[in-house]
């Protein structure tokens, strides 16, 4: 079947469900506005802006009472008008996030992770094409912080001041760059505990995909029943034992899964891991019933194993084509009932004629209509409590595939985040 008809009839068998949405009226409220300063950045450098909030109005003054205290707008700046969209009223959506919801972008310039310069330019791309106003034309209190500092100098050194300790160590076998993603994970990791501490939804924008590993460590460390859906062409699942490239944006979830009998990472010594010691084995582990994978299509050979033998549940392209996204999408959701949730976006899950601008495109992805479906219909759940969007690289494209993937990077963002048709 050629690419375009499957376009076209692609997610025929889909059977959304409508959500009832019961808009409370009149609870809207004034926010303060901060203003920011940006500055160019090359690829691992850091992003110089100032944390900024931008928010709605509507009919009620904000009292300083129900302003966080570490709220960086609180008493200053100007107060701009806006209608919030009924369903930020809807209490039933994004319930694990304090109310009035506040979502912190958390900047991952990861590049590290895979051997390909400019995924590190993700974040700030992504804020230049409205990211911030997007967020808050959907009624969210946005808190931008500046982008972690993964600059080599700042990940190898101890004491702040750019000491290098650890750089003359040479990468364990099959684990490239082994240092700086151990490091950056950890900074990540403690970023997003910060977050969810606070009742914030964390909105982590990478970057490559190893920054699953400090994203997934700060959320488990909060919320250790997480349920992850995993969007991805790629299942992720390897270790240095078993990845056939030695580069770590495959394999966040195989150093983090953990199973009584056996596991990708069990009796792994994270102490052979430079950077990784916060992984401890008594650190923060994924089991198998907290996942699941939607979109799978390039699977390594002992992923395959393990998937198998753990019983993860998992939905690859085979199933989206043959079930409908629509059904595919009511199991995921079914399987992780209870739990909040952590939507894990990898760009090259959309089939490469859409989102060509990333490192690793495979045929045959998800069309423009199931990648938006499946934004949506996690949102609509009310159970995602965060989120994070990697492998957008627009250097790996002309510049009108890395503005398609750019924008489309975006669109998927304001999906999961709450947009929708009516």
């Amino acid at each position: 079947m050629t690419a375009l008809r499957r376009l076209v009839l692609r997610g025929a068998n889909s059977t959304r469900q409508p959500i009832s949405r019961s808009a409370a009226a009149g609870s809207t409220f004034l926010l303060p506005v901060r203003s920011t300063i940006c500055a160019g950045r090359s690829d691992n450098s850091t992003l110089l802006h100032q944390t900024a909030w931008y928010s709605c109005t509507t009919t009620t003054s904000m009292s300083s009472s129900n302003i966080p205290k570490d709220h960086a707008g609180a008493g200053t700046g100007n107060v701009h008008d806006q209608m919030l969209p009924s369903s930020m009223h809807d209490k039933e959506l994004f319930r694990y996030t304090k109310y009035p919801r506040t979502v912190s972008i958390i900047g991952a310039p990861m590049t590290y992770g895979q051997p390909y310069v400019g995924t590190g330019t993700g974040p700030n791309m992504l804020r230049e094409k409205g990211l911030r106003p997007k967020l808050t034309k959907l009624g969210w209190r946005v808190e931008d912080m500046p982008d972690l500092d993964f600059d080599p100098k700042t990940l190898l050194s101890s004491d702040g001041k750019g000491n290098t300790i650890i750089s003359s160590q040479r990468d364990p076998p099959n684990a490239k760059n082994c240092a700086l993603v151990g490091r950056g994970s950890s900074l990540l990791a403690d970023a997003v505990e910060s977050k969810l501490r606070k009742g914030f939804f964390p909105l982590i924008v990478g970057g490559d995909h190893s920054i699953g590993i400090g994203s997934l460590t700060g959320i488990l460390r909060v919320r250790p029943d997480t349920g992850i859906i995993w969007v991805d062409a790629h299942a992720d699942l390897n270790t240095p034992h078993t990845s056939s490239s030695g580069n770590f944006h495959g394999m966040p979830l195989g150093l983090l899964m953990n199973h009584p009998d056996n596991g990708p990472a069990k009796n792994f010594d994270f102490s052979t891991l430079p950077g990784f010691e916060f992984l401890d084995q008594q650190g923060p582990r994924i089991s198998p019933e907290q996942l699941v994978y939607v979109g799978l299509r390039d699977v390594d050979p002992a992923e395959r194993i393990w998937i198998q033998r753990l019983g993860i549940k998992t939905f690859t392209m085979t199933d989206i084509d043959h079930l409908g996204i629509g059904r595919v999408m009511d199991e995921a959701l079914a399987h992780l009932k209870g739990r909040p949730l952590h939507l894990s976006y990898d760009i090259d899950s959309v089939d490469p004629m859409l989102a060509p601008a990333t490192g690793t495109t495979v045929r045959g992805g998800l069309t423009y209509r199931e990648a938006h479906f499946v934004a949506e219909f996690v949102a609509q759940s009310g159970d995602l409590a965060s989120a994070e969007i990697v492998e957008v690289n627009p250097s790996l494209s002309s510049d009108d595939g890395a503005n398609e993937t750019v924008e489309l990077g975006l669109q998927l963002i304001t999906s999961f985040m709450g947009k929708s048709i009516i």
